[in-house]
């Protein structure tokens, strides 16, 4: 897993419709790991397509969903919800540059679990920093590098029973689409 980190390949990038990638998160979760959990979706109908890779979105939104499946536990009152909004206000500095980018596609994934450790808050990201006995601290490193590959932040804000993982990511706007094919020619 840890050869991932090191892949500085360019992620090859298409429009991809979020709500199918999550409606596939969300199938593979009620029938697994999550079949105790209740999993509600508010979806933004009008969210234009992300610019990602399919498999890699998924990956991503999946180990968020089982993270969360895990922080739940085996209680009778577990539930995730995920939401999709669009934020035509939100634009980051990014380092080493005077642009802003926009990244107006949220994507967020709540549970009502107990809560990410406040001493843990700041490290989340960091590869090997992990509360399970079994875990290999590597999950939320390998979100925050899809993410950040796919030019877009992962953020966490934690409470007790509501814990939020937001995605923001850039929508599609055709022109990457026509680059990548004068690349190819």
């Amino acid at each position: 897993r840890m050869e991932v980190f090191s892949d500085e390949r360019p992620v090859p990038r298409e429009p991809v419709n979020i709500h199918l990638v999550l409606g596939h998160v969300k199938q593979l979760a009620a029938t697994g790991f999550a079949k105790n959990i209740r999993i509600v979706e508010e979806y933004d109908p009008s969210l234009p397509p992300v610019l990602g890779d399919k498999d890699q979105l998924i990956q991503v939104f999946l180990n968020l969903v089982k993270n969360a499946a895990e922080a739940i536990g085996q209680g009778t009152d577990g539930e995730i919800i995920l939401t999709t909004a669009y934020r035509p206000g939100v634009r980051l500095s990014m380092p080493g540059s005077r642009d802003r980018v926009s990244l107006p596609l949220e994507i967020c994934v709540i549970d009502n679990g107990p809560g990410v450790p406040s001493d843990l808050m700041e490290h989340l990201f960091d590869p090997f920093v992990t509360t399970k006995t079994s875990g290999t601290g590597l999950g939320l490193a390998l979100v925050a590098k899809i993410i950040g590959d796919h030019g877009g932040i992962v953020e966490c804000e934690s409470l007790p029973r509501k814990t939020i993982f937001r995605g923001l990511l850039p929508m599609h706007t055709g022109a990457s689409v026509i680059q990548n094919d004068k690349a190819r020619s």
